[in-house]
């Protein structure tokens, strides 16, 4: 975010890149919220958002080493 409170703009790589820390940050908290409930790193539910963490961080590690 700008001083102004405002997103930046669509096209700012920043801004995206904020953005998927803030999606990887949110599905770790997810991932550990479900294991704590289900007491397993082999549920489906943990794999899943497991899953989706990989996704995010393989999206975010392409981006940043693109950008060098």
């Amino acid at each position: 975010m700008t001083g102004s409170g405002k997103r930046p703009p669509k096209g700012d790589v920043n801004a995206h890149r904020l953005s998927l820390e803030d999606e990887i940050r949110i599905l770790r908290s997810r991932m550990e919220q479900l294991f704590a409930q289900e007491n397993s790193f082999t549920s489906a539910n943990v794999i899943e958002i497991s899953s989706l963490l990989d996704l995010k961080i393989n999206e975010y590690m392409r981006g940043h080493f693109r950008r060098r």
